[in-house]
């Protein structure tokens, strides 16, 4: 995405403070997908990418996002569609919940169909704000597959739900017992981890700007408590990582999965 378009409050010296984030276009590096979790023979998918779409204008102005490589994948860590119990969804945007929806390849149904696709209940009450967005049909045809679920509630064995309203009505982060550790998939919280280290830069596409920001600051310094590694799942090719905070200032430091 256009970085003085994702980040409108940003300037040119800014990103050329940063340009470590940027591609050759001036857009913010940034990747799509999902996260699997497995435990004891059970799995959970939390987002399901975009599906086998390119999103640009007008459903997405502020550039072009591609998908299709969810399902291979999936493939590759030895997982099939039939073997995901649930879906996950951090909130409503057609990137995030692709596959939850969209045909399988050669059916006629979405590649998850016999999991339950689990919205937190003010997104899924308020949805009304992604079909405004042009996603009506895509929200149709999700709707037979949803469950809500509520803050604090555990969907699947050390998973629990995380309230993170900002972006969206009902915006949704997930926090993972790790065995000793805890995941925190926080979604589209943060676009990029140079916000880490910027939570006033505002995103165009949060729903209630002053609260995506206040959230982005109570984050980070959740975030970089004890034995916590967050998830970004736009965060290219470093989507793990711990916060450090020194000072006033944070950073994100990549880990690996």
């Amino acid at each position: 995405m256009n970085a003085r378009m994702l980040l409108p409050e940003t300037s040119d010296e800014d990103w050329a403070q940063n340009a470590e984030y940027l591609d050759e276009d001036g857009c913010v590096m940034a990747g799509v997908g999902g996260l699997l979790v497995e435990r004891d023979g059970r799995a959970l998918l939390i987002d399901a990418g975009v599906g086998p779409l390119t999103l640009g204008p007008p459903l997405n102005p502020y550039g072009v996002v591609t998908g299709g490589a969810l399902l291979d994948s999936l493939a590759t860590l030895g997982c099939k569609p039939a073997d995901i119990e649930a879906v996950a969804l951090t909130h409503l945007h057609a990137d995030h919940f692709g596959w939850a929806w969209h045909p399988a390849p050669g059916s006629d149904k979405p590649a998850f169909a016999g999991a339950a696709c689990l919205v937190a209940e003010p997104e899924w009450t308020q949805r009304q704000h992604a079909e405004a967005k042009g996603m009506g049909d895509m929200i149709k045809a999700l709707a037979p597959y949803v469950r809500t679920v509520a803050d604090g509630e555990e969907i699947f064995p050390g998973v629990h739900v995380m309230l993170t309203p900002g972006h969206s009505p009902g915006h949704t982060s997930y926090v993972i017992d790790a065995g000793g550790q805890r995941v925190i998939a926080f979604g589209d919280a943060f676009h990029s981890s140079v916000q880490i280290a910027h939570p006033l830069w505002e995103n165009v596409l949060d729903h209630d700007h002053p609260q995506a920001t206040s959230l982005r600051h109570r984050l980070v310094v959740e975030l970089a408590q004890p034995d916590t590694i967050g998830f970004g799942v736009h965060f290219a090719d470093m989507p793990f990582g711990r916060v450090q905070i020194e000072g006033d200032q944070a950073s994100w430091h990549p880990v690996d999965a």
